[in-house]
């Protein structure tokens, strides 16, 4: 049943016909290691996904043992239904495209979107 579910899933992210948009306010923490499950264009370091970004860096700094690290999580972005995290300007861009919002704007904030 999972290879079936993978599958799906897999036709879904890569099926070019559908518009892409965006899921979720997400920060990215790059602590220099891999991590497996991360959205396709992150090689290392790891990406917190939640409602508002301050529910991603709360997240963050509950899991992190060192509190100093958090300065790592510098990226503040999105996660796209395409499986790739992108930046607040990109993110813009993309939410405009797919009609999540209704005029222009420089850079995305998740209350332009809930």
């Amino acid at each position: 049943m999972g290879k079936i579910l993978k599958s799906v899933s897999d036709n879904f992210l890569s099926n070019s016909k559908r518009k892409e948009y965006i899921l979720c306010a997400a920060i990215y923490y790059d602590d220099g290691q891999k991590y497996v499950h991360q959205p396709k264009n992150i090689d290392v370091g790891i990406v917190v996904c939640g409602r508002r970004h301050h529910n991603c860096f709360s997240i963050l700094y509950n899991l992190l043992d060192d509190k100093y690290d958090i300065k790592l999580a510098n990226t503040q972005g999105f996660l796209t239904s395409k499986d790739r995290f992108v930046s607040r300007a990109e993110a813009a861009e993309i939410a405009l495209a797919s009609g999540q919002i209704d005029k222009k704007t420089d850079v995305l904030f998740s209350e332009d979107l809930y």
